[in-house]
């Protein structure tokens, strides 16, 4: 096969590795299970590593698809004997790809987003002592 084939089939299966373990980390890093940390920054700072894995492999799969389109491109213009009906276009699966490549970047930040402040980890929240219905505003 091509180099830039065999450099795509390379990237897209890194990119189902940091996926797959992506997913791992951040199952165990949500606050909804069990496993691992009962302490609840360490669980957010696992799942911010889940994200991180996550904006990596769209990263990968962003970085394979658009090579093979670079490809693409680069056939399609180039003066060759090939007539014009016979060459390759952009198909389905690299627009899936992008758009794949995409949402999984964006649910990596959004995992990201989920890494607590400095300032609120040692903040407790307390219940108010009457209802706010309940006070008078002078």
């Amino acid at each position: 096969l091509a180099v830039h084939i065999q450099t795509s089939r390379a990237l897209m299966v890194i990119s189902l590795l940091l996926g797959f373990f992506g997913i791992i980390v951040s199952v165990v890093g949500m606050k909804c299970t069990k496993v691992g940390e009962e302490d609840p920054v360490t669980k957010s700072r696992i799942a911010v590593a889940g994200g991180v894995l996550f904006v990596l492999s769209g990263l990968c799969t962003l970085a394979a698809v658009s090579l093979y389109a670079t490809q693409v491109t680069y056939e399609f213009f180039r003066e060759s004997s090939v007539p014009i009906n016979a060459r390759y276009e952009f198909g389905s699966a690299l627009f899936i790809g992008w758009g794949a490549a995409s949402l999984t970047m964006l649910g990596g930040s959004l995992l990201c987003c989920s890494c607590p402040a400095k300032a609120r980890q040692g903040q407790q929240y307390y219940r108010q002592s009457q209802p706010s219905t309940a006070r008078e505003y002078v």
